[in-house]
C-alpha cells in the first residue's frame, strides 16, 4: 500500500432548528469568531492534512465573511437535507482528487473543542488499520431506559459497561466510506454518523477513546461551555 493521504471533510449543511439562532449554529460565534472557523483552524493545524471539503447549505449566506474562505486549503460544494447526504456530497467532490486507500476524517461543524492530542492518537492509532474508527468517550453517567407515558417512567437501568458516545473525526478509508454511504442511500438505510454506514456495511469501526470535552455545540447552553473549554486550551 502507498502512503496514503489524509482528507478532512465537514458537513456544514446544517440549520441548527434547536439553537433558535438567526443564523446556523456553525456560524454562531465564540469569542467573535464564527464556530466553523474555529473548528477548521483547529483541526487542519493539528494534522498533515492533504484538503479540506466543506459542504454548505445551497443558500448559505454567511462563508463568505468566513476566514476559512480565504484559506488555499479549504474547498467547498453543495451539501445536502441529512448529514450522510452532506459527506456523500463532499467524497464525491474530492474524487478527482483522492485515492481508494486514503484516509477521510469527517469532522461536525459545530464541534470546535477538537484537541490536538486526539486527532494525534486517532490517526496514529488507524494508520494501518484496513478500515477506520472513530473517537468516542466511555458512558460515564448511570443511563436510564424510559417507557411512552407522560411523564416518562423508569423501565430499567441499561448497563453501560460497554456503551461509548461517539464523538467525530470519524476516519475511514475514502473507497470503504463512499462505498458505505452509498449502499445506506440506496437501502434507505437511516445512518447518524459515519461509523453507522460503515456498520451496515459489514465493517467494524475501532472505537479510540477521546476527551469528553470535545462537545458538539447544539444548545444554546453548549455555547458558553464551549467558550469556557476553548479558554482552557
Amino acid at each position: 500500500m502507498t502512503n496514503p493521504r489524509f482528507w478532512l471533510i465537514v458537513p456544514a449543511a446544517g440549520i441548527g432548528q434547536r439553537m433558535q439562532a438567526e443564523c446556523p449554529k456553525q456560524y454562531l460565534k465564540i469569542d467573535r469568531r464564527f464556530i466553523l472557523d474555529i473548528t477548521l483552524s483547529r483541526t487542519l493545524d493539528s494534522a498533515p492534512f492533504d484538503g479540506c471539503m466543506v459542504a454548505l447549505h445551497p443558500d448559505d449566506r454567511w462563508w463568505p465573511d468566513t476566514e476559512a474562505s480565504g484559506d488555499s486549503r479549504v474547498q467547498t460544494c453543495h451539501g445536502g437535507s441529512a448529514r450522510a447526504d452532506s459527506v456523500l456530497a463532499a467524497l464525491r467532490a474530492l474524487a478527482p482528487q483522492v485515492d481508494a486507500d486514503d484516509w477521510v476524517l469527517v469532522h461536525d461543524a459545530a464541534r470546535p473543542c477538537i484537541h490536538r492530542d486526539d486527532l494525534t492518537r486517532l490517526i496514529t492509532s488507524l494508520q494501518n488499520h484496513d478500515v477506520g474508527g472513530l473517537l468516542a468517550s466511555p458512558v460515564a453517567d448511570t443511563l436510564k431506559k424510559g417507557n411512552n407515558d407522560t411523564p416518562p417512567q423508569v423501565r430499567e437501568t441499561v448497563d453501560r459497561s460497554s456503551l461509548w458516545r461517539a464523538l467525530t473525526p470519524q476516519m475511514f478509508r475514502y473507497a470503504k466510506l463512499l462505498n458505505a454511504l452509498e449502499l445506506a442511500a440506496e437501502n434507505a438505510r437511516p445512518v447518524t454518523d459515519e461509523s453507522s454506514a460503515m456498520e451496515f456495511s459489514g465493517n467494524m469501526p475501532v472505537l479510540v477513546e477521546g476527551r469528553p470535552d470535545n462537545i458538539k455545540v447544539t444548545v444554546p447552553a453548549d455555547l458558553a461551555l464551549a467558550g469556557f473549554i476553548l479558554s482552557q486550551f
